[in-house]
């Protein structure tokens, strides 16, 4: 099934942060938005110049992009998403060219299970902590993130 740039952004959106609020869904949807615009790095190859599409899409970015996750059926995907309105907003605010100014130029974003967040993420040291909305970390890039 293939979906509009807007609808798969939604789905993403509530998946990954629908029971985060506004501020949540808004810095989630930022990371990708900031991932089109980075200008070097390994998210500017794979935007190919701003495709919001290409970045969602990245195999093994987004746990709602899998359907099985270490072998089992993962339901918290992007295909058992029914976007609502707010959704929607937040994914036409964000294709507009939008971010949140609380994630700053985050590119990275997780939710740790735990009340503190990594120092680092992901482990190799490419992102280092930059502020945390609800349950989610945020990540601005490294140096060593140029060199991905």
């Amino acid at each position: 099934m293939s979906f509009s740039d807007r609808e798969l952004l939604a789905r993403l959106i509530k998946c990954e942060a629908g029971g985060e609020g506004d501020d949540g869904m808004r810095a989630v949807a930022s990371v990708v938005i900031n991932r089109t615009q980075v200008p070097y790095g390994e998210f500017q190859r794979v935007s190919n110049g701003g495709n919001v599409r290409n970045i969602i899409e990245q195999p093994g970015q987004f746990t709602c992009m899998k359907t099985s996750v270490g072998g089992s059926y993962n339901p918290q995907n992007i295909y058992n998403m029914n976007p609502e309105e707010v959704h929607y907003a937040i994914a036409d605010w964000a294709l507009a060219g939008n971010t949140a100014s609380s994630v700053g130029n985050s590119l990275f974003f997780q939710n740790p299970y735990s009340p503190s967040c990594p120092t680092y993420f992901p482990p190799e040291g490419i992102g280092v902590l930059y502020t945390r909305i609800s349950n989610h970390c945020f990540y601005a890039p490294t140096e060593k993130y140029k060199g991905t």
